[in-house]
């Protein structure tokens, strides 16, 4: 059996798709790669919140596997919207990378370093409103591409510094670019941040069973609990939503937040349940959030 992965062609994407292939290949199974351009890839000068569009960076790679051109796609997990299409599911998830995110900054200067009014690249308004949450006085620059591309317009002067995924710079080698890490208390990171999700056709049970010694159970269940809370919220990866699920003591503990834009209200709310039922944790996590005010601020950011 040839297996076919559909990925995009980013770099991180290829990295991603070709870790899965090297896994597969070293357990005797044929693979190949085929790159699939999404609507993501197309709108690079589009600002991602304004776009409306979940799913951006999945889309066609959906299609292409529902049609039965590719057995399988590898995604970003946080790019990776709460609802699939009917016939696709998650089959694997593999152990996640730190899903922490970092800033990138010139001269190595930290975030208290930064004069005020520092020029931050960011499109994503989860970093936005708790970078702002911390230094009101920064200035949010939208940055859209790759994390090579965005490393270069740090270096041409289109900002004085970056926050990135600190997952993505690791893998790329980039890890040397870092100036400092946030922990989950000052940013946190995106629903499925650090992990990868392997999604196949649910009838295909060969390449259900080829994929599924890649899964890692602990990563998959916190991953189900951050997806979970943000389902409920009815929120998308572009929304000021953050969550951090980790295990510790036999228990699956979840922090959710949810932010105004502008960084002036963060809302946190913390929970702890049996690994055995994250969706559960999940969603009490966002009825913790959403007694203090979450559907109001995502509403009055005209986001939902």
């Amino acid at each position: 059996m040839k297996i076919t992965i559909g990925s995009r062609g980013s770099s991180l994407a290829l990295w991603q798709a070709n870790w899965v292939r090297d896994r597969l290949e070293s357990a005797g199974q044929e693979v190949a790669i085929r790159i699939i351009k999404t609507s993501g890839d197309k709108l690079q000068n589009a600002a991602l919140a304004a776009s409306g569009t979940k799913g951006l960076f999945i889309k066609e790679i959906e299609e292409a596997l529902l049609a039965g051109e590719v057995d399988l796609a590898v995604h970003s997990m946080k790019d990776l919207p709460t609802n699939l299409p009917a016939g696709l599911g998650v089959a694997a998830v593999p152990e996640r990378e730190d899903p922490h995110d970092v800033l990138v900054s010139k001269g190595g200067v930290t975030l208290r370093q930064l004069p005020a009014g520092a020029r931050i690249g960011t499109s994503s308004l989860r970093r936005q409103s708790q970078l702002l949450a911390l230094r009101p006085d920064l200035t949010m620059v939208p940055m859209r591409g790759n994390v090579d591309t965005r490393l270069r317009k740090l270096e041409r002067g289109d900002c004085e510094a970056l926050v990135l995924a600190g997952a993505g710079l690791k893998r790329l080698g980039f890890a040397g670019h870092i100036t400092s890490w946030f922990s989950e208390n000052e940013i946190a990171s995106a629903v499925g941040q650090g992990a990868l999700a392997i999604e196949v056709r649910l009838q295909n049970a060969a390449v259900r069973e080829a994929v599924a010694p890649l899964d890692h159970a602990p990563t998959h269940q916190a991953v189900r609990a951050e997806r979970a809370m943000l389902d409920a919220l009815g929120g998308g990866c572009q929304l000021p939503i953050a969550a951090f699920a980790n295990h510790a003591s036999g228990q699956l503990h979840l922090m959710g937040v949810v932010a105004d834009p502008a960084g002036t209200r963060v809302l946190h709310a913390n929970d702890s349940g049996t690994p055995d039922d994250p969706e559960d944790l999940g969603k009490r996590v966002a009825t913790e959030l959403l007694r203090q005010g979450a559907r109001q601020l995502l509403s009055h950011a005209g986001l939902e």
